[in-house]
């Protein structure tokens, strides 16, 4: 029999877990895993669903594995939403939610069953990953409890649910046992990590320790590997954790998505709406830790921005000389409170406030980036070609942020740490000279 599974991971980091523990387990019953549809057996499909293009990706995904295989199993974000699946492809095999594990390798059980003799001792450790091996994603927890106008993730992925601190420090040992060099923290609500647990006291290692945020960052700081925080909603106590990144226990390097400056556009949003607030607390973090990178992602479009409120937020950019930032364009999702509200902007003012968006922010990089030339920094190594190496700094998340190019140097390896001296900058990416890598110049 056909023990061969074809996966198609779609969405976030946080679903890209998801697709590693699932295909971990799969794996660890003996299943194969394919790269084609045709040599597929069945095909799992972890979908999207946050937004309209990520739906309409997710589909069409579904659409094509039906078209070149016919045996789909849909699982992710849209799987709340099955009818809308169910519509485009009646014939799906099954369809299940978010962060349900079992739920799909039961389903791949049924309709392929499992080898009867796995080789269970195949599998790592650390599990299977689907990031290269020298980085990866740690998640933290599942759901949220915000209740943001313009998302529907508590609906799809439920309320805040912390995994145990054991399992999650446990799990970030073996991964620093692997090999891994850095180990990204995500969940949707990185910040309101142990809510849900009232702070729960467990015993590690000998310490009596809390199920909490700063509790997380000091033990993961102890592992001696970059730790990157991710998705930090601005809670008073992320102040805290600030000294973590000053005495360099965890990177100096802090994604907390604001999403506007403008009062009234926040309340309408219901996120924290206080923008000379934000900036009083930049400018703290910034005096206890000087070279903190600060990334950002910002909507613009909302619904009822005016002119005024918009030219608000540019005036906040340039004040906070936010190091990363994204912008998007605000999409209506169904089920999202912020449908209900009036005045949409038009598409082509969306548009156009985008463009001034990320012209004025390239600016700011610009000039930031070119502060650092004659600097020397830290980068890790993530690809090499003919022509340069690719490489990150502490400043630099995979896939989000910018870039250190190297000139071709033999002996340097993916997955290694390398002194390099900044040459030059473009708009995002930096240019660099090594000096030193494992003991040698």
């Amino acid at each position: 029999m056909n023990h061969k599974v074809g996966f198609v991971s779609l969405g976030c980091p946080k679903a890209l877990v998801d697709s590693e523990r699932i295909i971990t387990q799969l794996r660890a019953q003996g299943y194969e895993l394919v790269s084609s549809y045709q040599d597929a057996g069945v095909v799992v499909i972890n979908t999207c669903g946050f937004i309209d293009s990520a739906v309409k990706e997710s589909l069409d995904t579904i659409k094509e594995a039906m078209a070149e295989n016919g045996r789909v199993i849909v699982t992710g974000c849209l799987g709340a939403k099955a009818n809308i699946i169910k519509e485009a492809c009646p014939d799906v095999l099954h369809i299940s939610g978010a962060h349900a594990y079992e739920e799909v390798v039961n389903a791949v059980h049924q309709h392929l069953p499992p080898p009867t003799d796995p080789f269970t001792q195949l599998i790592p450790p650390q599990g299977i990953k689907l990031t290269p091996r020298h980085y990866a994603y740690l998640k933290i927890s599942e759901g949220c409890n915000q209740k943001c106008t313009f998302c529907i993730i508590p609906t799809m992925r439920g309320k805040l649910q912390s995994y145990p601190m054991a399992q999650v420090l446990t799990e970030a040992k073996k991964l620093k046992d692997a090999g891994v060099k850095e180990i990204l923290v995500i969940s949707q609500d990185t910040s309101a990590y142990g809510i849900d647990t009232r702070y729960q006291e467990i015993n590690w290692q000998g310490k009596t320790i809390n199920t909490r945020f700063y509790d997380l960052c000091e033990q993961l700081g102890e592992l001696g590997i970059w730790i990157r925080l991710h998705y930090v909603y601005p809670y008073p106590h992320v102040d805290d954790i600030i000294p973590l990144m000053r005495d360099d226990l965890i990177l100096p390097y802090l994604d907390i998505p604001l999403q506007h400056a403008n009062s009234g556009i926040l309340r309408a949003m219901k996120r924290p709406a206080s923008s000379e607030n934000t900036l009083l607390r930049i400018a703290s973090w910034r005096e206890i830790c000087p070279h903190i990178t600060l990334r950002s992602t910002f909507i613009v479009g909302f619904p009822g921005e005016t002119e005024e409120e918009f030219s608000e937020l540019l005036d906040f950019l340039k004040a906070a000389q936010l190091d990363r930032v994204g912008c998007f364009k605000y999409s209506p999702v169904e089920g999202a409170k912020a449908n209900e509200l009036s005045a949409p902007v038009p598409e082509d003012i969306k548009e156009e406030r985008y463009h001034r968006f990320m012209q004025l922010q390239a600016e700011i990089s610009r000039n930031k980036l070119e502060s650092k030339i004659g600097t020397t920094h830290t980068v890790l190594i993530d690809e090499i070609t003919q022509d340069h190496i690719i490489a990150r700094s502490k400043s630099d998340a995979p896939e989000i942020d910018g870039l250190v190019y190297l000139p071709p140097t033999p002996g340097i390896t993916i997955g290694a740490l390398v002194n390099v001296t900044i040459t030059d900058n473009d708009d995002y990416d930096l240019y660099a000279e090594v000096l030193e890598f494992d003991g040698l110049i």
